[in-house]
C-alpha cells in the first residue's frame, strides 16, 4: 500500500467528531477539488505493507478504538485497503472509511462506516459521484456535503431530498468549505461560506442535516497537518 501517514488526533468531522482517532492516509487521488485540503497525498508516500500499517495502527491504539481510512481516496487502492479494513475490523476496532464515492463501495465489509463526501458543484468535481452507490449505503454511514456558497447548498438540499438520503444513513452532513490558504487564526473567517448563513438556509429550508464544522481546524492551526 502507497501510505502518506499515519497519526493518532481528534476526529474533526462526522457525527464521530471530538474522538481519539487513528487516521491512516493512503496517497493518490483522482480527483482535484477546488478547496482540497490535504493535496500533500496526491503523490509520494512509501510503501508499506498490510502487516506494517496494521503493527502502526496497533502502537498508536492498543487494544482497539476508533481508526479512519483516508486520503487522497482510499479506494483507488481497494485490493489493499478491503483486506486491512476486515483485518482492523475482526482486531476490535472501529472504522470509518472517507470516500468521494467515485469508486465502486460494493467491496467496502458491512461493518465499516463509510463517510461518503458527495461532491457539490463549487468542488469542481461535481458530477463525479457514482450513483450505484446510493445501493451501497447502510444506517451507520454518513454522507457529507462541503459546501461553499448558495448553488452547493441548494444541490446538496435538493440531492438529498431526491434520493430520501436521511432515511438511508445515519446522518447527511453539511460542512462549509475552508480557504486552501487557511493559517493562523482559528476562526470561522476562513470558512468559504460563514458556518451562520448555512445554518440559517437548514433552518430556512428545514432540511434534514447536521451542520458539522472541521473542529481539528478551530483546534490547530487551519493549515497543520497530521492533526
Amino acid at each position: 500500500m502507497q501510505i502518506t501517514e499515519i497519526y493518532k488526533s481528534i476526529q474533526g468531522e462526522s457525527t464521530f467528531s471530538g474522538l481519539p482517532c487513528v487516521f491512516v492516509r493512503l496517497t493518490a487521488c483522482n480527483l482535484r477539488c477546488s478547496w482540497c485540503d490535504t493535496e500533500y497525498s496526491f503523490y509520494g508516500g512509501r510503501k508499506m505493507t498490510q502487516e506494517e500499517v496494521f503493527n502502526k495502527v496497533e502502537e498508536l491504539s492498543p487494544g482497539g478504538g476508533l481508526v479512519e481510512l483516508t486520503g487522497g481516496e482510499p479506494m483507488l487502492q481497494e485490493r489493499e485497503a478491503v483486506p486491512l479494513m476486515q483485518r482492523l475490523l475482526d482486531a476490535g476496532y472501529d472504522l470509518l472509511l472517507e470516500t468521494s464515492g467515485e469508486r465502486p463501495l460494493e467491496n467496502v465489509p458491512k461493518g465499516v462506516v463509510k463517510i461518503v463526501d458527495v461532491k457539490c458543484p463549487g468542488s469542481g468535481e461535481g458530477d463525479s459521484f457514482r450513483m450505484e452507490n446510493l445501493e451501497t449505503l447502510h444506517r451507520n454511514d454518513e454522507v457529507k456535503f462541503v459546501i461553499s456558497g448558495r448553488a452547493d447548498y441548494e444541490f446538496a438540499r435538493d440531492f438529498v431530498a431526491r434520493h430520501g438520503l436521511n432515511a438511508k444513513v445515519n446522518a447527511v452532513l453539511f460542512s462549509p468549505a475552508f480557504r486552501k490558504e487557511a493559517e493562523g487564526a482559528r476562526t470561522a473567517s476562513h470558512c468559504l461560506l460563514d458556518p451562520q448563513q448555512l445554518a440559517e438556509w437548514i433552518l430556512e429550508d428545514n432540511v434534514p442535516a447536521r451542520l458539522s464544522l472541521q473542529m481539528h481546524k478551530f483546534v490547530w492551526d487551519p493549515a497543520a497537518k497530521s492533526v
